[in-house]
């Protein structure tokens, strides 16, 4: 895996000023970044084009913890071990995206189909580990996805707030989600 770009490291910093600051201005925001307004005019010119750069970029980051996971292929209990790990290590976009969140945004329709690749990956991910017997099956997987999605986004929130420990974050997410979720037997 190669170490973050310098713009990947901007646009995580520009991330979590966003949700810390979330009416700051474009000069508050390069502060809490660590840089200048016009390092900042430089790489995105607004505000506008800021958030929309950060959707793109969260768009990529969840669409390659998908592939770090390898769902399609690892055990299933690995690669959901794996994918919450991968998540959590991208926190600052998880909380990000969160806070950008709008109740239309999952709808499919426009812009927010960008979503749907992430989503379908993990029905189909869901779906599998169901067929083979590891998770339940009088729960679809369309509903493991949004119930891993609200804990996964819940707990990147609860870290953030200190309501939760990070180092504990991933152990905590795994138990919760497999007592009730796991093949009995």
């Amino acid at each position: 895996m190669q170490p973050p770009s310098q713009d990947e490291r901007l646009l995580k910093a520009l991330a979590h000023a966003i949700v810390l600051h979330p009416r700051a201005t474009l000069k508050e925001l390069a502060e809490a970044a660590g840089i200048s307004k016009a390092t900042l005019h430089r790489f995105c010119g607004t505000r506008d084009n800021l958030v929309d750069m950060l959707e793109q970029h969260g768009e990529r980051v969840l669409n390659q913890v998908i592939e770090d996971a390898d769902l399609g292929n690892a055990e299933p209990l690995s690669a959901l071990r794996q994918l919450i790990t991968e998540h959590l290590k991208h926190h600052e976009m998880l909380l990000f995206l969160m806070f950008q969140y709008r109740p239309d945004t999952l709808l499919g329709d426009g812009d927010d189909r960008r979503w749907k690749a992430y989503n379908q990956a993990m029905d189909v991910f869901f779906l599998r580990a169901q067929q083979m017997g590891v998770l339940r099956i009088d729960i679809s997987a369309a509903v493991f996805t949004e119930m891993f999605l609200t804990l996964i986004f819940g707990m990147a929130d609860a870290v953030r707030r200190g309501r939760a420990a990070s180092a504990y974050a991933a152990q905590a997410l795994e138990q919760l989600f497999l007592q009730g979720a796991r093949v009995q037997g």
